[in-house]
């Protein structure tokens, strides 16, 4: 499912139109829309209160159709304009038909009316401004807002609906107005807009439904962001032959752990072989070997030589796991490896020398020995995913945390452009770019994640899927959304508070299976 930019859309609707889907036409289907979702939040709208607030653009004229159908389903519904036009409003006429009551806010003396109705409503519909940028809210428009606020603090159970986006959210950039509501829900209309999944405006969407109004398919071909869906991803599995055999799966070698960082192995470990890779061997220092064994019973090792003081020797390790890379199909490198001397020259042996043929995936520490050089993607030799949270991006690209998460996909797109390498930037709303200007967006964001090791987990799930032979790009959109599902699935069990890494790793093959199921 694509994902668009203002610009994007405007452009969509126009062409629309040239092919026969005209904007009355798919206003229509955006009210209906909009009045069927508000339908399924109240279960059943008859004898149910619906207040809808209607701006001057298309998106008031799509509350406008909403409000009919409401009616007409037997809901008791009052609107409440601001700065609309009714001469020669088509969809006005219709609800004056119907005897839908409205009430023109400013003449709504000290919103009187407004703070009546809200007080008694079951939902209120924000139809009040779409993709279009506004200035700041100010006057009657922010204190009305700012009533529907209070009322829904003061009562939760009045649902607020939200049309295409939430008013006052800047559909590009998530920017918000200080008087902007949090919805329930919001319907966006067509395509889900670029802004929704960059905060703060994201903490405000709510539940994100996207419906469609019609417009065709293939006007939209050309864009190059999506949102990740169970379709794209169970689309994307690679399948399990009857007749196969361990091989048949991959094999994945992974360089992970040290004396501070164990627990990181384990989990990336775990991860690939619950994301179903045939084979994963760890590279690990020897001394560590007897703890971690204890852990993974199906792992095979490559002990690796350290010197007198525990350190890794770098020279022996890369030559002891050049020896045995024969038949392995992708490389992790990096996950609680640590950055002692030593464990530099590792890693810098690994992506700069003699392994040019394996595709890579690096996290954690192997990204923060990377950005130790100036221009270290010149040193790369091999087809690489890198899975940065924002503290490493900063760290690999040079700029500032707050500068990357104020424009999260851009940073990804540009970064994936110039280091030509896939891209994960970690995070609500993770986003995987490429080289070639594609980007794909999780949907999920669950606080859940916000905990060590479950970067790990990421790690493991992707590199288990390049093993598995997926390309580097749709591993690493596979492996998002199948970890940002496990997550729900905890979620929905435990919450939020209190949920580990390890809690992800059964999910990974439950989520796979319902993919398989339910795609």
């Amino acid at each position: 499912m694509k994902i668009v930019t203002v610009e994007q859309m405007i452009d969509l609707e126009q062409r629309s139109a040239d092919v026969g889907a005209p904007p009355d036409f798919l206003m229509e289907n955006a009210g209906l829309a909009v009045a069927s979702s508000a339908q399924d939040m109240l279960g059943d709208v008859a004898g149910r209160s619906v207040v809808i607030l209607v701006g001057p653009g298309n998106n008031g004229g799509d509350g406008l159709v909403a409000a009919r159908h409401l009616h007409d389903w037997g809901a008791k519904v009052h609107l409440f304009l601001m700065k609309r036009k009714t001469d020669n409003d088509r969809n006005f006429s219709l609800d004056m038909e119907r005897g839908i009551p409205w009430t023109d806010v400013f003449d709504d003396r000290e919103l009187a009316t407004f703070d009546k109705k809200i007080a008694t409503a079951d939902m209120f519909i924000d139809s009040l401004f779409g993709t279009g940028r506004v200035r700041p809210f100010e006057g009657v428009l922010k204190e009305l807002l700012e009533l529907a606020g209070a009322e829904k603090a003061s009562c939760p159970d009045l649902e607020i609906l939200a049309v295409d986006l939430p008013s006052g959210l800047d559909a590009d950039t998530g920017e918000i107005d200080s008087a902007t509501l949090a919805a329930d829900m919001t319907v966006t209309l067509g395509y889900p807009k670029v802004g929704l999944f960059q905060f703060p405006g994201a903490a405000h969407v709510g539940h994100l439904e996207v419906v469609d109004i019609k417009i065709p398919e293939y006007l939209a071909e050309g864009i190059k962001t999506e949102l990740i869906t169970g379709d794209t991803v169970s689309d994307l599995l690679p399948s399990r032959p009857i007749d196969a055999n361990k091989g048949s799966f991959g094999k994945l070698l992974v360089v992970a752990g040290s004396i501070n960082y164990i627990g990181a192995a384990c989990l990336a470990c775990q991860a690939a072989t619950r994301i179903g890779t045939g084979l994963v061997t760890l590279a690990i220092p020897k001394s560590l070997l007897p703890i971690v064994a204890t852990k993974l019973t199906e792992v095979t090792y490559i002990p690796l030589s350290e010197d007198k003081s525990g350190a890794i020797n770098a020279e022996e390790a890369v030559s002891s796991i050049q020896d045995q890379m024969a038949g392995y199909d992708a490389m992790l490198v990096g996950c609680g490896l640590g950055q002692n001397p030593e464990t530099v020259e590792l890693v810098r042996g690994l992506v700069s020398g003699g392994i040019s043929n394996m595709p890579l995936i690096i996290d954690a520490d192997g990204l923060n020995i990377l950005a130790q050089n100036q221009r270290w993607w010149e040193t790369i030799e091999s087809k690489v995913v890198l899975t940065p949270h924002p503290g490493e991006m900063s760290r690999l690209a040079g700029k500032p945390v707050a500068e990357i998460q104020n424009d999260r996909l851009q940073t990804a797109l540009n970064a994936a452009f110039e280091w030509n390498q896939i891209v994960v930037l970690k995070g609500a709303h993770t986003v995987v770019a490429s080289p070639e200007g594609e980007a794909r967006i999780c949907g999920v964001a669950n606080p859940g994640l916000a905990t060590a090791g479950t970067g790990d987990v990421l790690a493991g799930a992707i590199a288990g899927l390049v093993a598995q032979g997926l390309s580097l790009f749709d591993a690493a959109t596979c492996g998002v959304f199948i970890q940002a599902l496990s997550s729900e699935l905890v979620k929905a069990e435990i919450g939020d508070t209190g949920m580990i890494a390890s809690d992800l790793l059964i999910g990974l093959p439950l989520v796979i299976k319902e993919l398989k199921e339910s795609w």
